[in-house]
């Protein structure tokens, strides 16, 4: 009879990797504590993210044309969520960090210039040795300042959770379009944050042990 009901659930495990009936983002560390200053001038930190799901993106103010892309997917991704995505009570937030400048008048001009509302999407900076730290070795994300006026970056999103946990991961190009995806894994994010209590938790929990990601 044991022998049966350990086929039955190995059955069922494998039934449950093969067919996925849920996704998940993965977990994938804890993205990196700060503090930085914003495009208003005022502080901005880690903590200001708890509770929210954060988009962060990372580029120099000044890149003009090279960064034309990169800020339409935030736009897109910004108008998309707010419309189409139910996050479960959870806030949403997008961080553009500037690679090259700490000043408030430079991050409000490229706030400007991108869309970035302040409120929704923001701009921040902060100098090089706290970037280097950041960035460079909390989010993992390549950049060289070492001449602001042609700064070297990977455009890079990274998805983090109202727990502080990394959830995604965009440093390379797919065949699908970046707000899409994005959108799409923003929205498996608010359907395991909805159903993070009573019964339906196990089933989003068993989806992480079988890494039934997206």
């Amino acid at each position: 009879m044991l022998v049966g009901l350990a086929g039955i659930v190995v059955a069922a495990a494998v039934g449950f990797a093969v067919f996925e009936p849920v996704q998940v983002l993965p977990r994938v560390r804890v993205a990196p504590g700060f503090g930085v200053v914003d495009q208003s001038g005022a502080a901005y930190t880690s903590e200001d993210g708890r509770g929210n799901v954060t988009v962060y993106a990372f580029a120099p103010t000044t890149c003009g044309d090279q960064c034309a892309a990169f800020h339409d997917t935030m736009r897109s991704v910004r108008r998309r969520v707010v419309a189409e995505v139910d996050l479960g009570g959870a806030g949403f937030r997008m961080i553009t960090v500037a690679l090259d400048t700490a000043e408030p008048a430079a991050l409000a001009a490229a706030a400007a210039a991108s869309g970035a509302d302040g409120e929704v999407w923001r701009w921040v900076g902060a100098d090089q040795q706290v970037l280097g730290d950041v960035v460079g070795s909390g989010f993992r994300v390549f950049f060289d300042a070492s001449d602001p006026a042609a700064v070297a970056f990977d455009p890079v999103f990274v998805i983090v959770d109202g727990a502080g946990v990394v959830r995604g991961e965009y440093r390379y190009a797919s065949l699908v379009a970046e707000a899409d995806r994005l959108t799409r894994h923003i929205s498996l994010l608010g359907d395991e944050l909805r159903h993070s209590t009573g019964a339906a938790s196990f089933l989003y929990e068993a989806a992480h042990v079988f890494m039934c990601y997206p």
